[in-house]
């Protein structure tokens, strides 16, 4: 007899493979980071004249990074917990308390800055908002 799973478990199983495939693709970004900031620290230094585009490449990617490592990290459940208890719960008592804390906090956290940040978003798409920290004008 097959192990038949359930249409639920298969979808579970693909987003978690999603998050793999993009956080290993994500990871390569840290070797363009590295990169770039070597890059920059050399014309900069070495050859004193400094890029007008490497500050832009190294926040922004950075920041891409930052998001995609928390993902990834979260479908590994790799994350730091202080787990003096969690760790002695059964797996079905973790998974309640996480469904409880992600429906409770998490989300709507994301939602409020969602919604918080919608106007501020808009209006710099309205008057065409660039970066004030770089020279090339990034818009942002």
């Amino acid at each position: 007899m097959q192990d038949q799973q359930s249409p639920l478990h298969r979808f579970v199983l693909a987003i978690d493979q999603l998050s793999k495939t993009v956080g290993h693709a994500f990871a390569w970004c840290i070797a363009i980071l590295t990169l770039g900031t070597c890059f920059e620290v050399f014309v900069r230094y070495v050859l004193n004249d400094p890029t007008s585009w490497a500050f832009d490449m190294s926040y922004l990617m950075y920041a891409g990074v930052f998001y995609m490592a928390g993902a990834y990290t979260l479908s590994r459940a790799a994350h730091v917990r202080a787990d003096m208890f969690y760790r002695l719960w059964r797996p079905r008592a973790q998974a309640w308390v996480e469904l409880i804390l992600y429906v409770g906090f998490f989300f709507p956290g994301i939602l409020a800055l969602v919604i918080s940040g919608w106007g501020y978003g808009a209006e710099s798409l309205r008057i065409r908002e660039v970066s004030v920290n770089s020279p090339a004008g990034v818009p942002i």
